[in-house]
């Protein structure tokens, strides 16, 4: 018999949209949706902030993935070949750090392949190692190692009304927030609407036939830029408001109900 599934790219974001903020795991529905996904022809990309040395919760799926965008687009890469690397430009990241210096809030440095922590508020701990259950923080580098190279992404712990002081002094980089207590800022040239399409010219296939799950605002670039951008239930009102179509929540079979109707599986 023929197979009628509808074929796509498909990219997801992690935490709040593949990883339950609850539970910290994948929904047994997500798993069985992207295997079914996968068997009908489709092919699964991860999409997500997080550098590739926070990336571990997703054991139930990784036989699944074909590709990466981390670390909000600076860092793509397929099996172990890179598509693309964009750092920040030195001047934007010593710009940053002065600041978290002056201002004394915490910041994350994320450099190629390794991560620095600054947490003089405790709000690294706080969110990262309790909240979002990341407990690889533990492997930081020292500062100095990471500002040796390049640095790719830089996360300062500071509300929203800061966030335009800071980033007119930082004219090469772009901030995506995903959370009302930090930011990411990458490279001006890395996002992950802009990791679609570096994906896209390295594996062939059309950003027409894509679709991007996300819930935070720094899914709103690839949520525009793919052929349909999809928002969880949980997403902010932000990302809703651009949206092709609202799914259920992460917790509520959101990824499968969502594949179901645009006929993926």
């Amino acid at each position: 018999m023929e197979n009628t599934k509808q074929k796509y790219a498909l990219f997801f974001d992690i935490d709040g949209t593949l990883v339950s903020f609850r539970t910290h795991e994948i929904p047994q529905s997500t798993v069985r949706a992207l295997e079914q996904a996968k068997a009908n022809g489709s092919e699964v990309y991860i999409a997500t902030g997080r550098p590739p040395l926070i990336i571990t919760n997703l054991g139930a799926i990784e036989h699944l993935i074909d590709g990466f965008i981390t670390t909000n687009g600076a860092l793509c890469y397929v099996g172990n070949e890179l598509v693309c690397c964009k750092p920040i430009p030195k001047d934007d990241v010593m710009t940053c750090v002065r600041d978290s210096r002056e201002k004394g809030y915490s910041l994350i440095v994320v450099g190629h392949g390794k991560v620095a922590v600054l947490d003089p508020t405790g709000d690294v701990d706080r969110i990262f190692r309790q909240y979002l259950n990341v407990k690889e923080l533990d492997k930081a580098s020292p500062l100095d190692e990471v500002l040796g190279g390049d640095v790719l992404q830089l996360t300062p712990f500071f509300p929203a009304s800061y966030e335009a002081d800071l980033m007119v002094r930082m004219p090469g980089c772009t901030s995506g927030r995903w959370h009302p207590e930090f930011t990411d800022i990458t490279a001006a040239t890395a996002d992950k609407g802009k990791g679609i399409m570096d994906l896209a010219r390295f594996r062939g296939f059309d950003p027409s036939r894509t679709i991007a799950f996300g819930d935070g605002g720094n899914d709103l670039s690839m949520i525009l830029q793919a052929g349909i951008g999809i928002a969880m239930e949980n997403a902010t009102d932000g990302l809703k408001k651009h949206a092709d179509y609202i799914t259920s929540s992460v917790d509520d079979d959101g990824i499968l109900n969502a594949l179901r109707h645009f006929n993926v599986i």
